[in-house]
């Protein structure tokens, strides 16, 4: 159902999001003000000893200064609770007193339709139940023995048995006043295409209820006691009620346990799910009757950022996980993504927990790997390495390209940062002088030539030109207080207080080169979430009292004597909002830049061949275009009286 934005916004305006916020985090109490709705806790998303996350009734927003994390009502539910945006929606509306809006009589009538189907579907339930009590259900009884599911796991999952019936389940439900249509609805019964008449399409089957995230049986799947069927597993069809493809089993107690902490697993079946909940993995859970879908992904990723997949150690197994890795890539986002653990060769998680018990499996998710990390062994088979160059270069490319099927710009970037500091550390080995190592031929002594012709004395030394030495980028500085883009962020937020919470999420996750920089930063988005309103006067008197005012006032110097103009209080609103916004962007590529300046000088000093110098002279070069950038933006100055910009 699609909720209007003025029924979302009365529920924001009735329902203060210190309430929703409150029942999962205590609020420091010499911090906050409760009387101003001004609140501040640990955050919830995030260790941390001090508390950084900060609720504000005025706004209707959370925001932590520590891990970043922001929202409003909705996404703190749908985040924290795991909840989908309607169930947090409903939940909602219901605390703040606000009707649900009114269905259609589409929408009512496809509601009341689903209510029927789930009624139906408890009383199939309850019907195998009964008969797996009954003498009729001792084979199933003993069966669920054998495989050590006991009569706790029997009752917690309500596991049934049905009958070897073609019509028993069908006249229990006839006898109820289920109708026919209900029952083919449901897929409770079946029937051949030669033949209208219907039959139960469970018999003498083990019998696993299926249910949604609320609760509600709304499927089932059936473990054959026969060998002679064609299936052994045979789950409902598709219905109105269930889709397999956006159904977990066991997913609404996982997704409880997890707002607990639990760690959320993924393994392939039934009793495999069973086994781990009785030894206490209670976020277990597994597809059904298909393999992982990007749905299933995004259900998890609901529950947890970064659940455990389990596989097979066997060929199935490994190619599982390969489509599983291909699955998730694309898909990938900043604190999203999964680990994958395998398990010994041969034992499922059922057999592994009944065979060596609870400590095996959890050794198994204990040493689950990251996915760049399984990715990896998948191209390289494991870890080995080609040594001619054409192989080599294959194996880049391939990386590369699952690198590139990465969607977000940020994790695409860092994944092909991995991957490239992978393949040089395996194949700095197969240098001259390391192989020479290697074979036992001994390290050259101080002096000799080591790899590729650089003085070497064990590991090779960085060997830096004297342009290099005298550049900007190595030659020692006096500390300032801010650099000048910095200071410009800094002095632009001062003077025009009210862009802070256009740009918040973008100025609460800035990474300042100063100390002086980064705390006067913090102080001005620490105050401006306090006071909504707060002017620039106030602004710069309250940075004053903690302390800021000379080094304000050095900032202000430094930015007159460059010509910069645009950070000043008679600046146009829009030309300080397109000067800020350039600002920000070339800082953040600055920073990007220097960390991979780094990463470059790091890996000179590994391995210095002319690729590795050429790639630190190019973020060198990177480094001062950026720095000497100007912002050439048409008509920039013009709302302030100015023909032209300096910046």
């Amino acid at each position: 159902m699609r909720f209007s934005d003025q029924f979302l916004d009365e529920i924001r305006q009735r329902l203060p999001i210190t309430q929703v916020v409150g029942e999962h985090v205590l609020w420091d109490k010499r911090k906050s003000q409760p009387g101003k709705g001004d609140m501040w806790a640990c955050c919830p998303f995030h260790a941390e000893k001090s508390p950084s996350f900060h609720a504000d009734d005025r706004r209707g927003i959370y925001h932590c200064f520590g891990c970043g994390v922001s929202g409003d009502h909705f996404r703190f539910l749908t985040e924290k609770a795991g909840m989908s945006f309607p169930e947090a929606v409903e939940k909602l509306a219901a605390m703040a007193g606000v009707p649900m809006p009114a269905r259609d009589e589409r929408s009512e009538k496809r509601e009341a339709e689903q209510r029927t189907l789930v009624d139906v579907m408890e009383l199939a339930t309850k019907y195998f139940e009964a008969a797996l009590a009954h003498n009729i259900g001792a084979r199933a009884r003993g069966y669920l023995f054998e495989r050590g599911v006991s009569a706790a796991s029997q009752s917690r999952f309500r596991i049934g048995f049905a009958p070897d019936s073609r019509n028993g389940l069908k006249e229990h439900l006839a006898a109820n006043g289920v109708s026919a249509q209900a029952m083919i609805d449901t897929g409770l019964v079946t029937s051949r295409h030669d033949d209208p008449l219907t039959y139960d399409r469970f018999r003498n089957r083990v019998m696993f209820p299926i249910t949604d995230f609320r609760g509600r049986v709304i499927a089932f799947g059936g473990r054959a006691l026969s060998l002679d069927v064609p299936a052994k597993y045979l789950n409902s069809p598709e219905t109105q009620l269930f889709s397999k493809r956006q159904t977990l089993y066991n997913g609404q107690s996982a997704r409880a346990a997890a707002r607990e902490g639990a760690t959320v697993i993924v393994v392939e079946g039934y009793l495999d799910v069973i086994a781990a909940v009785a030894a206490g993995f209670e976020g277990s859970v597994a597809p059904l009757g298909t393999a992982l879908t990007e749905e299933h992904v995004q259900l998890l990723w609901r529950m947890s950022d970064n659940p455990v997949l389990c596989f097979d150690g066997d060929k199935a197994g490994l190619k599982a996980a390969e489509r599983a890795a291909n699955l998730i890539l694309p898909h990938l986002k900043p604190g999203k993504s999964v680990k994958i653990a395998t398990l010994p060769e041969g034992q499922d998680p059922d057999d592994l927990i009944k065979a060596q018990g609870r400590g095996a499996f959890a050794d198994v998710i204990e040493k689950a790997r990251s996915l760049s990390d399984v990715v990896w062994s998948l191209e390289t088979g494991g870890g080995l390495v080609p040594e001619a160059p054409e192989e080599r270069a294959a194996l880049q490319a391939r990386l590369r390209e699952r690198a590139n099927s990465i969607q977000d710009s940020n994790v695409r970037f860092h994944y092909s940062q991995a991957f490239d500091e992978k393949i040089k550390a395996f194949f700095a080995p197969l240098r001259q002088g390391a192989r020479e190592n290697w074979r036992g031929g001994g390290k050259p002594a101080y002096g000799q030539s080591g790899a590729y012709g650089y003085p070497s004395r064990g590991t090779p030394r960085l060997v830096v030109s004297d342009t290099l030495k005298n550049s900007r980028l190595l030659r020692p500085s006096a500390v300032a207080d801010a650099s000048p883009r910095e200071a410009t962020i800094i002095l632009t937020l001062v003077n025009h207080p009210a862009l802070v919470e256009d740009k918040f999420e973008a100025l609460a996750a800035l990474d300042c080169e100063t100390s002086v920089a980064q705390k006067v930063l913090g102080d001005i988005l620490a105050l401006a979430v306090r006071h909504h309103d707060i002017s620039a006067e106030d602004l710069r008197a309250a940075l004053g009292v903690r302390g800021h005012g000379p080094a304000l006032d050095r900032m202000a110097d430094s930015l007159t004597r460059q010509g910069v103009w645009q950070v000043g209080p008679e600046t146009a609103r829009a030309d300080a909002e397109t000067g800020l916004g350039h600002a920000l962007a070339l800082h953040n590529k600055k920073v990007q830049l220097n960390r991979e300046l780094k990463a470059a000088e790091a890996a000179l000093g590994e391995d210095p061949s002319e690729e590795t110098f050429e790639r630190l002279r190019d973020i060198k070069n990177q480094i001062t275009t950026v720095d000497g950038t100007e912002a050439l933006i048409e008509g920039f100055g013009s709302l302030s009286g100015r023909a032209t910009r300096s910046f």
